[in-house]
């Protein structure tokens, strides 16, 4: 008598998720900013988020010795043995160091973080990353994977930003009560 072969036992059928169809561009974006929020906060930052989208930066994030305003990338798909998003807002215009303090990038195929201070972001429209150690990068953003230290009390950088202590400016110039 033959004996029955387990490849003939039936799989179960995979069940399709309940989405309303496939992610755009912004809908990709918002999870990259959730998985921030959660990665950072996992990490012990304090993270706010500003209201609106007005402003340049994504999230700020409290370190217990400054605030460190974020700008958060995130990164579906591979392009050129590499990983790319654009280092520019509205109008192809580079981020400055007077708009954000770090722009973090989030590869989301293999849950990789790069913490990538503003004034060390390449002179381009277009940033590249490449964890593989492919060719054709140069490899200069791979010291700020996972570099979240970078923004932990007692970061050393060239100019820290702004202090939670106190304030170097009055918010509100204008009095509005005489």
């Amino acid at each position: 008598m033959k004996k029955k072969s387990d490849n003939s036992r039936k799989r179960p059928q995979q069940v399709a998720p309940l989405v309303r169809g496939p992610l755009d561009a912004k809908e990709k974006g918002e999870l990259g900013e959730l998985a921030f929020l959660h990665k950072a906060a996992g990490l012990g930052f304090g993270v706010a988020e500003p209201h609106g989208d007005s402003e340049l930066y994504d999230f700020i994030l409290d370190s217990g010795e400054r605030f460190w305003r974020v700008q958060v990338k995130s990164i579906y798909r591979s392009s050129r043995c590499g990983f790319r998003t654009r280092s520019t807002h509205s109008g192809n215009a580079p981020y400055t160091a007077a708009q954000i303090d770090f722009l973090v990038a989030y590869i989301v195929p293999l849950d990789l973080w790069y913490v990538v201070p503003v004034d060390c972001i390449p002179a381009s429209a277009v940033v590249a990353f490449y964890p593989s150690g492919h060719l054709r990068g140069n490899g200069c953003l791979e010291a700020f994977r996972e570099a979240w230290h970078l923004m932990a009390p007692g970061a050393d950088l060239s100019q820290p930003r702004i202090f939670r202590q106190g304030r170097s400016r009055d918010l509100h110039p204008k009095r509005f009560v005489e």
